[in-house]
Formats: structure tokens, sequence, C-alpha cells
């Protein structure tokens, strides 16, 4: 189905990956992994053509799809062989309206009428779009949003479909329905599907395959259970199943949870993990908000919400996909207005200060990392934050390399991938260390390494006496350093506690290893490894 012999590729003499030898077969569902900024986007534009003749870039061996080489085709040629699907979905929208945008390629492509009234009722009914038909693209949540991508794709015919990162803005729930409609696709029709996924956790029960860009040039494909056990980014259940040398490793909930009764005897009489707690007093509040209400319109985002966030915590917002999650952080760094209600920051309303003076109180990362971006390179950028912030020439670009220490900084950041803009506009707020500091789903683009490197740079801004507030859909980030979870849903505050007792009593925000261990409170392999080794 794809073959690719002896192929690398290039920018300005450094290359991506070299000498790359593997063939995709028909009907499989293959998993590309690989660390932040590896290549592996890259690898997903070669097999549909994008690259070299978008992106640039030199190209040598050979790539075939159906037996046919594409190295001469240009993309539009392959339109109805490959569907592809990028990292932002909404980017790639032109129509409004979600029929329209169902019908775009076939357009595109010069089917006729019935034909394309055909395909779409066919596509609205697998999908389980019908309902959304008439909705304006604007009002979708994320979820929705990747469904039509998928669905515009897959008028068109595609025997084969490319994802990038498809679930990494999606909540727990969501993603589920994503990747189950992908197996379904799968499965009943036959595609041949390549995901590119760094929640890794979500993915590796479904796949056939795993393909592994390695960063170094390398990559290597093979079953799900070989490469995993080869590699160093690894979702929580396999690092449980090496801490406790369960062979052959499982791959699913199900799997571990039949190896795990042992040790769910052994930590049944082991001390629980102890609850993180807050070391400030809780004078020292700095964020409030007082029965704040924003509306869109007609539409209602957050309704009466009353909370608090006090220095030296870690506050994770949760819910789904368009519970207001991004609107409350928005609200908190004068980005909007409550239409009722009071909110503060260090005493001052946000509304009250002009721009200057709000950043010296905040920092605010958000899911669109661009928006921060301005410079021509990642030394520009980096250099100009110090200087206009007033801090000592190459804090941003130190910080940057803690993060993502293999970054590239002579590109320009449009060049960078998803994962690595994320990190370079978390170094450009988090740098000037204000002490209330918003992030709008962080981990987006990062693989495993990174995000523990960032929850470290976190955990120390809030000992620091920073108040952090994550909003984000990965559990296994909140489990690991969160003192606290708040879950919205349409815009109204329905839990909020330790985050221990509100991730374990939900089963869609349980993070793996609370799943395996449940009924006890453990969530993380550290919790479990402290457990039965105190003193290491």
């Amino acid at each position: 189905m794809i073959s690719l012999t002896n192929t690398s590729l290039r920018y300005q003499g450094d290359a991506v990956f070299a000498d790359v030898n593997l063939e995709i077969l028909a009907g499989e569902f293959v998993l590309l992994m690989g660390a932040t900024g590896s290549g592996k986007s890259s690898l997903l534009r070669v097999m549909n053509g994008l690259t070299p003749h978008l992106t640039g870039g030199e190209l040598t061996g050979d790539v075939h799809v159906n037996d046919r080489s594409i190295r001469n085709l240009r993309p539009r040629d392959l339109a109805a062989s490959i569907g592809y699907i990028g990292q932002d979905p909404l980017a790639g929208f032109v129509s409004d309206r979600v029929e329209d945008e169902l019908a775009f390629t076939m357009e595109s492509l010069g089917l006729s009428p019935e034909v394309m009234r055909k395909r779409v009722e066919e596509t609205l009914d697998l999908l389980g779009l019908n309902a959304l038909r008439a909705r304006s693209m604007a009002t979708l949540s994320a979820g929705e949003q990747q469904r039509v991508a998928i669905g515009a794709a897959l008028t068109a015919h595609p025997k084969i479909l490319l994802l990038d990162e498809p679930t990494s803005a999606l909540d727990p729930t969501a993603a589920d329905e994503v990747l189950a409609l992908l197996q379904r696709l799968v499965h009943d029709v036959g595609m041949t599907i390549i995901i590119a996924e760094h929640r890794l956790e979500r993915v590796v029960q479904y796949v056939d395959r795993i393909i592994h860009v390695h960063g170094d040039g390398r990559v290597t494909i093979s079953d799900p259970i070989t490469a995993l056990q080869e590699s160093q980014f690894v979702p929580p259940l396999i690092e449980l199943a090496r801490l406790e040398s369960w062979d052959p490793l499982p791959l699913t909930i199900r799997d571990a949870r039949r190896l795990a009764e042992t040790l769910r005897e052994r930590l049944a009489t082991a001390s629980p993990p102890a609850k993180r707690h807050n070391t400030f007093l809780p004078a020292e509040k700095f964020a409030l908000c007082d029965s704040i209400t924003v509306t869109y319109g007609k539409r209602v985002a957050l309704q009466d919400i009353s909370l608090s966030f006090s220095r030296g915590t870690i506050s994770a917002v949760m819910g789904r996909n368009g519970a207001g999650k991004s609107t409350l952080l928005a609200t908190f760094v004068g980005l909007k207005s409550p239409d009722r209600g009071a909110l503060t920051l260090g005493g001052h309303k946000p509304s009250e200060l002009s721009s200057h003076s709000l950043s010296r109180l905040v920092g605010f990362v958000p899911q669109e990392p661009g928006d921060l971006l301005f410079s021509e390179s990642v030394t520009a950028e980096c250099a100009a934050n110090d200087k206009d912030r007033g801090l000592i020439a190459g804090t941003t670009s130190n910080l940057l390399n803690i993060i993502t220490p293999e970054i590239d900084h002579r590109l320009h950041p449009r060049d960078l991938s998803e994962g690595q803009r994320l990190a370079l506009a978390l170094a450009v707020v988090a740098a000037a260390e204000p002490p209330l500091l918003l992030l709008d789903e962080p981990t987006r683009g990062l693989d495993y390494q990174a995000k523990a490197r960032l929850g470290n740079i976190l955990r120390k801004l809030a000992n620091e006496g920073h108040a952090i507030v994550l909003a984000t859909h990965d559990v296994e980030l909140v489990a690991e350093i969160a003192d606290r979870v708040m879950v919205l849903a349409e815009g109204e505050l329905v839990a909020d506690g330790h985050t221990d007792e509100v991730l374990t009593a939900s089963p869609a925000f349980a993070p793996q290893i609370q799943k395996i261990l449940a009924p006890s409170r453990f969530m993380t392999v550290r919790d479990v490894a402290h457990a039965e080794h105190p003193l290491a």
C-alpha cells in the first residue's frame, strides 16, 4: 500500500531521517511515535506528497503508493488516494457549514452533484454527524471538528488516511470516540490508517504496528510490544509493567489488571500516597472570582463561578471540550470580561490595569502558541523576550533548553513542530516568572520526557510561591503534578477538590495506574514505587 525505499529527507543539509525502508500493508492501523520534533509530521507529509512539494527540503530515495511512485506527482494528484488531517483541523477548513465542508473535497475533484450528495449523506451517517450538518464550523467543539475533518477526507473515498496528533486537543471521552471511529474504518471499511500521536496510552491497544522515528535519522517499524520494549517513550501502563517485570508487556488496562492482582494485594496494606496540599496560608490567595458569568452573545460560557487560586499550588481545570476551560483562563488574563460578578488578581481588577501592569501579575500560554511568537528565529524570539521583560540575557533560551534541549534555535518559529512552538511560547511567558501562570493545553504535541521536564519546571515555580493553573485534558500530567482539580461542565463548576479525590471518582478522568489498581487511590508509577520501596 505504502512503501519507502532508501528514503531520506534533509533541510539545508541536516537529515530529518535517512535511508528509511518500510512497507505498510493494506488495511493496517499504524502508529507513528517519536520525540517532539523528531520528524513524525515530516514523514506523514512525505507519504502524501506535501513534502517536498509544498514544504521544501531535499527528498531522495523513492516513495510508492499503490505501486505508483509519487516522487513526481503533485499533492492534488494524490487527493483521491490519501486523506490527510493536520494537527489543527480548524485551520484546514474552507467552508462555514459542516455540510459544505464535507462536499468541498469532492468539488475540487470534479465529482458530479449526484455523487456528491450521496457521499455526503453516507459520511454523515457513518460518523454520526447528521445533527451537525447545518452547524457553523466555528460553533463546533474540538471533538466535533476532528470528526468533521475526518469526514471531509473520507468523502473522496481514499484508501489511506493520515492523521497528525488527532487526539491532542480532545477530552478523554471525545478522544475515545475518534479512536473508535478510526478502528471501525480499519475493520469495517478496510482502510489503511497511519496516526502520529504522543499520547500513546490512548492508542497502542488499537494498532497493528508502530513506526518509531528515533530523531537521529533512523526510522524502524515493528509490532507494538517490540517497539515499546525498545523505547524510552512509553505510557504509564508500560512503565508499571517494567517496574513489576511483567512479561509479556500488557497493552490494555484489562490485561494489566489481570497481571496486577498480587500487586493490588500488596498495596492494600501499604501506606497510601500522601495527599498533596497547599503549604501557603489561605490568606495568600492570589486570584479570586466571585459569582462570575461570561457569555458569548446568547451562549453562556461560564455560569456563576466562584473559586480562587493560591500561591504555591498547581490547579488543573478539566472538563469536556467546550465546557468553559479556555474562557475561564481568558477571563483571568483580561481577554474576556465577566458579564456579572467580580474578579481580582493580587487585589486588582484586571479590567482596570494597563497591559504592562497586567503582564507583571499574570502570564498566559494559549492553545495556539504561535499567537505569542513574532521574531524570525528562536534565537531572536528569546533575545527579544529578555529585552522586553528586563531579564538577564539568555534567561529565556536557557529555560527553553531545559524544556526541549533538542530544539534548533536557528529555525523560524513557524518551522518548529507543534510541541516545539508550545515549548517556546511557554519559555517566553514563564521566563518572567509571573505570580499567576495560566496554561491552556500545555502538553499538546509534547512527548513523555518533555512533559516530565515541563512538570518539574511547574512544580519548581509552585514551590517558589507561584500560582499555576492548567486547562488540560492530560489526566496523566494532572495525576503527576496537580494539587487540586476543578471540573467544568456546560460552564458550571461541578467538582473541586484534591487531585486524588476528583480523578479517582471519575471513570473518564482516572489515570491509567488508578484504573489498573482500583479501588486504591494510587495514581502514578511514582506512587507505586514509593509505596513498595519507600527508602529508594
